[in-house]
């Protein structure tokens, strides 16, 4: 399978005995790689971490990375930053006395809890302490960044299988706009050779050089051979992008471009109401796809 998505969810945590963490990732699709990160006070040196293990596993993207940490009930020994703390619980306070007089029941706060708020614990008090969980949160980046691959790759598969059938709705199209332009091409020409006869009847003088020529312009005007051409080509090569290794949705973009310009093309040289709306299913389906195309890596 080849097709990523850029779109994906992930969850990754672990627990020491001074705290439990989660990690979370959430993935949408972006011109390029895009990350955001959000983490608790004294872990941004992993942030650089981030960056590689995403860059090595991902190409395009907007990710949001966020780190949820919660002391546990034996972290009395850290330090504490009071002043950051009273104003947490006075906050708190208010907040519940607010819902009280909304008649809004909250549910409580754990110690763990006030304890993971920014700024509570300060990292420059504890160092070795902070540095060692910083370590140990660390390590688990890149299983972070594997199970949003790992996401983004299910979300490819369902891509593909969509993709695939579009691709295999347009070549049928491109099928019956050929049948349907040949069997145009046969009353169109019966047509015209009646109306010769009837001019050439009609007429004592008649330049038969420059009515060929007149023909043959009508003729190359009406024919959508070289269209119907291009897009068999274009659906080759849409089946191969879904099989090629890499980020190929940029590819896909581009091709359903290709795709459009030639249904634009066959549209208004239709000339025939039924060729005319195949053109314009077609359209419908290359809208389909390009939207589907938005979202592969």
């Amino acid at each position: 399978m080849a097709l990523r998505s850029m779109t994906g969810f992930a969850a990754h945590g672990g627990q020491t005995e001074a705290a439990e963490w989660q990690w979370e990732a959430r993935s949408v699709n972006a011109r390029g790689l895009d990350l955001r990160v959000r983490l608790p006070d004294g872990l941004d040196a992993l942030e650089p971490k981030l960056r590689a293990a995403a860059q090595a596993r991902l190409t395009r993207g907007s990710v949001q990375v966020s780190l949820r940490v919660t002391q546990s009930e034996g972290a009395a020994a850290l330090q504490l930053d009071e002043a950051v703390l009273d104003r947490a619980l006075q906050a708190a306070a208010q907040v519940a006395r607010a819902a009280e007089r909304a008649g809004v029941a909250l549910a409580p706060v754990s110690t763990g809890e006030v304890l993971g708020l920014r700024g509570v614990i300060d990292p420059g008090r504890a160092p070795d302490r902070m540095g060692a969980l910083a370590e140990a949160i660390g390590a688990d980046i890149p299983a972070l960044f594997a199970a949003l691959d790992t996401a983004r790759a299910a979300e490819g598969r369902a891509l593909e299988a969509v993709l695939g059938q579009q691709i295999d709705t347009v070549e049928t199209l491109v099928a019956r706009a050929r049948e349907t332009a040949e069997a145009r091409a046969a009353r169109q020409g019966a047509l015209l050779r009646g109306r010769v006869a009837t001019l050439l009847a009609s007429q004592d003088r008649i330049d038969e050089d420059r009515l060929a020529q007149e023909l043959a312009l009508l003729a190359v005007k009406a024919d959508i051979t070289e269209e119907l051409d291009r897009l068999t080509g274009h659906v080759a090569a849409a089946r191969a992008l879904l099989d090629e290794a890499g980020a190929v949705g940029r590819k896909l973009d581009f091709l359903c471009q290709e795709f459009n310009r030639e249904a634009n093309t066959l549209c208004s040289k239709a000339q025939d109401g039924a060729l005319t709306a195949i053109g314009l299913e077609l359209k419908v389906v290359i809208d389909q796809m390009r939207e589907q195309c938005q979202n592969v890596e």
